[in-house]
């Protein structure tokens, strides 16, 4: 009695523990078009990720990702290749009463909230069952490439740029002062003399010109300027008044 009372309790646990091997579902993951599948490393393979849940699925000849016996639950996705990177999914597997699971898939990124939910991903049915094309986002690059000699960039540099600016002038002005008009170039050679830059710059500037007896150092210490003529002037007036007062 007791063997056959054993028996009863385990098929009666097993019937009760067969709406949940019903309620698990098989996932496929497709790869798109591009890159193409064919060239992507034996060792490509796809995660489903969960609260103490983690399925992996390897890449078959089919260039798909299968996952068997996932339970109702939220996962995401991840497809891990050596050579070219691929879009996170969020997949959310629902119960339904009457057969297969309710299966939604958006697209996700990380660093976001979990509930931060991106665009709904639709819904392909292939030749190994229902499932989401996954999206690609470009081949992975492990090395930075070597920057090549370019003319190009030596004459991008801006002291190239001022250089061949002020060769440009040394060499154009004088023809440009040759194919002028003679009134107009002694107009101009006498606007220059009296220019106050053109004596600085000659070392000729005449008394009357301000910047002669400008003193840098002074007028950055703050301290005024001294009234009267030049420093010599005034040593010549002391010199005077000395040789006046001797008998």
């Amino acid at each position: 009695m007791r063997f056959t009372t054993f028996d009863t309790s385990a098929l009666f646990a097993a019937l009760l523990a067969l709406p949940a091997a019903l309620a698990s579902d098989s996932l496929t993951l497709y790869l798109p078009a591009k890159p193409n599948p064919f060239t992507l490393p034996a060792s490509t393979h796809a995660t489903l990720s969960s609260a103490g849940v983690h399925i992996s699925a390897p890449l078959s000849a089919a260039n798909t990702f299968v996952f068997h016996n996932v339970t109702p639950g939220s996962y995401l996705a991840d497809i891990h290749c050596p050579t070219d990177a691929f879009h996170p999914v969020r997949i959310d597997v629902q119960p339904e009463e009457g057969g297969e699971g309710i299966v939604r898939a958006w697209e996700t990124f990380r660093g976001n909230d979990w509930n931060n939910k991106g665009e709904v991903m639709p819904v392909k049915e292939g030749t190994k069952g229902r499932g989401f094309e996954v999206r690609a986002i470009g081949g992975k690059n492990y090395f930075m490439e070597r920057p090549q000699f370019s003319v190009l960039s030596i004459l991008k540099n801006p002291m190239i740029l001022m250089a061949v600016v002020s060769l440009g002038l040394m060499v154009g002005m004088p023809k440009l002062m040759d194919s002028m008009d003679p009134e107009m170039r002694a107009e101009f050679e006498e606007q220059r003399k009296n220019s106050a830059l053109s004596g600085v710059m000659s070392g000729q500037a005449s008394s009357d010109n301000p910047l002669t007896n400008f003193d840098m150092a002074a007028y950055l210490a703050g301290s005024k300027p001294k009234e009267g003529g030049s420093p010599a002037a005034s040593n010549n007036g002391g010199n005077s008044k000395n040789q006046g007062v001797r008998r």
